[in-house]
């Protein structure tokens, strides 16, 4: 944690300093200042998250403790007011500003050890929030993505119905192994591009039939992408229930 102290007296910020050293909790103290001017000068050059904790005194020369607080609009810096029993006032006033505590004078080292391992341990609990959050936000932007490449996917198949089927050329196309994307397929349509494929062609083939009943079986069989007329015909079958020539008369 980076720290920075204020307080207009010598001994007890360098006696404060002294005690954070310490304290085995990978504590630099980035700053020592004696009034709120010279610490405000200084915090707002820095950039934002490299001021942790904020230790200052109530009442100094040029600008105090409560003013220095009220300039600090980064929420994240956790700031602790330093208290005489007479000021008690002024620390509930600090409290009622944001502080997160206040250390009565004399400093309890003890008290001031638990007080930064609890915000230790609160930022580091916060910043894992924050990486599960970017992870989940990244896991949906990767499923968009996702998403985005099978309609693609479809919309190829939809136009290029009769044309010869190479996986490896549309992986390519979309940018995706075809082994991946053959899986992908499947998670997000729920069935297999073959079959996609032969629904797509089987649709057209009827629309033809509807459309075009002069049309021969095996040019309306080459018209969705099948160069044999036998194989259409028992494949038609299977899909609809009936032979294309049945289909025919029944739309005739």
């Amino acid at each position: 944690m980076n720290i920075i102290i204020v307080d207009d007296e010598e001994f007890i910020r360098l006696g404060l300093q002294k005690i954070l050293l310490k304290m085995e909790l990978d504590i630099q103290v980035i700053g020592s200042f004696s009034n709120g001017m010279d610490a405000w000068t200084h915090i707002a050059k820095l950039a934002p998250g490299e001021l942790d904790v904020l230790i200052t005194d109530i009442k100094m020369p040029m600008m105090d403790g409560l003013r220095l607080i009220e300039h600090i609009r980064d929420k994240s810096i956790a700031m602790i007011v330093l208290s005489g029993f007479s000021e008690f006032e002024y620390a509930r006033k600090a409290l009622r500003q944001g502080v997160r505590d206040y250390l009565l004078k004399p400093i309890d080292k003890a008290q001031l050890y638990e007080l930064l391992t609890r915000l230790k341990s609160e930022r580091q609990t916060a910043k894992e929030q924050e990486q599960l959050a970017d992870e989940a936000s990244s896991q949906s932007l990767s499923a968009d993505k996702e998403h985005r490449v099978i309609e693609r996917m479809k919309a190829i198949l939809e136009q290029q119905y009769d044309k010869n089927f190479e996986m490896e050329s549309i992986a390519e196309t979309v940018g995706m192994s075809g082994n991946y994307l053959s899986r992908l397929f499947k998670q997000e349509t729920g069935e297999t591009v073959t079959d996609f494929l032969i629904r797509i062609r089987i649709e057209k083939a009827k629309q033809f039939m509807s459309d075009h009943p002069s049309l021969k079986n095996y040019e309306i069989s080459q018209l969705v992408g099948y160069s044999d007329p036998v194989y259409f015909n028992k494949l038609f079958k299977k899909m609809v229930g009936v032979t294309p020539k049945d289909y025919k008369d029944k739309h005739r």
